[in-house]
């Protein structure tokens, strides 16, 4: 049986366009973010795998410790960066995926960098009670200058298991001190 080409062509040009067409319609299907608003009045949105993350440039929002959360790892790790100005101290702790379960890493400090006012600080493992011997998850570092009131924005960078990592942060204002 002989099939003629127009037919053929017809035919061709329909798988594509409903080959194309499914495409389009997965992509349009994937499911927006739920969005609410915190305690400080910040947006917040639920992605898919039901991570928490503040909208609008709002970052993480705040962790456990009160802190501003950054990301390592592509959200396999986050930091939470505090700060104590009467002690001129900040404190890191490093937390799970869930932003909230404090990670021990086999490390014996972190660096903290912060643009203004510029400073680098190396954070020195402070291990807390539940951190196994050898491993923490929290770092602490002294420097003058964090004795500024403000809000302060920078980097934080460690290795865990040999794997260097590195999140940006930005403290906000909430209007509570």
């Amino acid at each position: 049986m002989k099939i003629q080409k127009p037919f053929v062509s017809l035919l061709t040009v329909a798988c594509f366009f409903a080959f194309v067409g499914c495409k389009q319609e997965t992509a349009s299907t994937t499911p927006t973010p739920t969005v609410e608003t915190d305690d400080h009045g910040h947006e917040r949105a639920e992605d898919e795998e039901g991570h928490d993350h503040t909208v609008a440039g709002h970052g993480h929002g705040a962790g456990p410790h009160d802190g501003t959360i950054a990301d390592w790892g592509g959200g396999k790790y986050h930091v939470e960066f505090t700060v104590d100005h009467d002690k001129t101290q900040a404190t890191v702790y490093v937390l799970g995926a869930d932003e909230k379960s404090p990670v021990p890493i086999d490390a014996e400090s972190i660096d903290l960098s912060i643009s203004d006012p510029v400073m680098q600080v190396t954070l020195k493992a402070a291990p807390q009670d539940s951190d196994p011997a050898g491993k923490a998850s929290r770092f602490v570092g002294n420097h003058e200058k964090l004795g500024v009131v403000q809000e302060y924005a920078g980097t934080m960078t460690g290795v865990i298991d040999g794997t260097p990592y590195s999140g940006d942060f930005a403290e906000e204002a909430h209007g509570h001190e």
